[in-house]
């Protein structure tokens, strides 16, 4: 299981948040869906030099754990 705080990838786009998948962010709250469906997680987005610049709610199914055998990389927002 994920842990609070922890640096995860996303596993899919999300155009309507500029986010793309293996995008890098932190996962800092997990939210059951209201009726049933598939739970979340809340994201906070940094860009490169570490501030906060967005927060979004996306399905566990589209978050994963970094694995030792990755790396970073940067691209532009605009």
């Amino acid at each position: 299981m994920l842990e609070l705080y922890q640096r995860v990838v996303l596993s899919r786009n999300f155009p309507e948040h500029n986010l793309k998948q293996g995008d890098v962010v932190v996962l800092v709250d997990y939210v059951p869906h209201p009726s049933g469906g598939e739970d979340g997680y809340i994201l906070e987005v940094f860009n490169a030099v570490g501030e906060s610049i967005n927060v979004v709610a996306v399905p566990m199914s589209a978050v994963q754990p970094l694995k030792n055998d990755e790396i970073f990389s940067v691209r532009s927002l605009v």
